[in-house]
């Protein structure tokens, strides 16, 4: 696997791991997949998005903009690890 795909995979396994402990107890769900919609599947409400937001600017060094807030970033594991993989990119050039 190239470094892309090792960072890729870290980030995964941190936004999981964050969401695991933070959102899923309270969603009552047992588990979910990278594709499904935190908003559709009760991951997150409005203010687990803004823990979701503190969180990925703390862990991942970054700044999330009021205007990157929608869904096509953070609405599933496998748009959020497209999105902070940009974003950490785009922060080291």
């Amino acid at each position: 696997m190239d470094t892309v795909g090792h960072a890729e995979d870290g980030i995964r396994t941190s936004v999981r791991g964050f969401l695991t402990t933070s959102a899923l107890p309270l969603s009552g769900l047992a588990s979910f997949e990278d594709e499904d919609s935190f908003l559709e599947k009760g991951i997150l409400d409005s203010t687990g998005v803004l823990e979701l937001v503190g969180y990925v600017e703390k862990e991942f060094g970054i700044r999330v903009e009021a205007d990157e807030i929608v869904p096509d970033n953070l609405d599933s594991v496998a748009k959020l690890v497209k999105f902070i993989r940009a974003k950490t990119v785009k922060a080291g050039s």
